[in-house]
């Protein structure tokens, strides 16, 4: 897939593992979190996370629908949107749009 990262601290905290004033997570959610994306990175399409059961990869409802989380840790995750395009080859776009906690 290709990734798209819709807020500036979460290409920061990928590319340099450090997150900006407001936006900060333990180190082993930042590792975590490189993972994850790896995963999405390294996937064709959506159908390639299903095999990864630790990402728990769902469609959301209510407020959130549309959108899309893995899981990150027991306490984050991710929310994605994933577009498919087509042209002479299916391309998967995943924008990457937030890291939250889940249970807050």
């Amino acid at each position: 897939m290709q990734i798209v990262f819709k807020q500036d601290y979460l290409s920061d905290l990928y590319y340099t593992r450090k997150s900006e004033k407001g936006h900060w997570f333990q180190p082993e959610v930042v590792k975590k979190y490189i993972k994850v994306v790896n995963i999405l990175k390294n996937a064709k399409t959506v159908n390639d996370l299903f095999p990864f059961n630790s990402l728990n990869y769902e469609k959301l409802k209510g407020d959130k629908a549309g959108l899309e989380s893995v899981r990150v840790t027991d306490k984050y995750r991710l929310e994605i949107k994933t577009e498919i395009i087509q042209l002479e080859t299916i391309v998967t776009i995943c924008n990457i749009i937030e890291l939250t906690n889940h249970y807050q």
